[in-house]
C-alpha cells in the first residue's frame, strides 16, 4: 500500500503539481491564470470522452491572448475523471430541460445500444446531455472563476519569480551610464 502511495504522489507531482508550480512562477496575471483555469475545466467536463482536448485547442485559438494555453490544458487534463463523473447529471438535465423521454441506464438498454436496436434513443441521449451541459456552461465558468481568483492571487504573490510591475530596478543598465558620464 505505501509503494502505491508513493507511486501516486509521485505521479502527481510530476504531472500536476510541477506543472502548475511552473506556470505560477512565470508570471502570469491571476485573472488570467483562473479564467484560463476555469475554461480548461469547464471544457474538460464536455459529455461527449475524447473531445475535449480539441475543444480546448479550439478555444485557445479563438480566445488567443486573453486565455493561457497552458492552464487550459492542465485544467482539462484535471477535469478528466469529473468529466466521465457528469455524463449522467448532463443527461438527466437536458432531459428536464427538454421534456424528452428518460433514457434508461439499464444493462438491457446497453444490450440495445451495443446491438445497434437503440441508435435513435442514443443520439437522442447524447443530445440532452449537450444540452443540460451547455445550459450549465455560464454558471459552471463563472462558479469556477470566483473560485479560483482568490486562490491564484495567493499562489502568484507567493511563488511568481517576475515582478508584477514593469518597474526598472533602481541600478539598471543606463542609469550606471548616466552616473558614471556625470561624474
Amino acid at each position: 500500500m505505501a509503494v502505491s502511495r508513493i507511486g501516486l504522489n509521485a505521479w502527481f507531482n510530476k504531472k500536476i503539481v510541477d506543472p502548475l508550480y511552473q506556470i505560477i512562477s512565470r508570471g502570469t496575471e491571476p485573472k488570467q491564470l483562473a479564467f484560463s483555469a476555469a475554461l480548461g475545466i469547464t471544457l474538460g467536463i464536455f459529455p461527449i470522452c475524447g473531445v475535449t482536448v480539441l475543444l480546448c485547442g479550439m478555444a485557445i485559438a479563438l480566445l488567443g491572448s486573453l486565455c493561457h494555453a497552458p492552464t487550459v490544458m492542465l485544467a482539462n487534463f484535471v477535469a478528466t475523471p469529473i468529466e466521465l463523473s457528469l455524463v449522467v447529471p448532463f443527461l438527466r438535465f437536458g432531459e428536464v430541460i427538454s421534456g424528452g423521454p428518460h433514457f434508461p441506464l439499464t444493462s438491457d438498454a446497453l444490450k440495445k445500444v451495443l446491438t445497434g436496436q437503440a441508435s435513435h434513443e442514443v443520439l437522442l441521449s447524447i443530445t440532452h446531455a449537450l444540452l443540460g451541459w451547455l445550459v450549465a456552461v455560464p454558471f459552471i465558468l463563472a462558479a469556477l472563476y470566483i473560485m479560483f481568483f482568490p486562490f491564484f492571487k495567493i499562489l502568484v504573490r507567493k511563488f511568481n519569480s517576475v515582478p508584477s510591475s514593469p518597474r526598472k530596478s533602481p541600478n539598471s543598465f543606463t542609469e550606471i551610464q548616466l552616473k558614471v558620464r556625470d561624474v
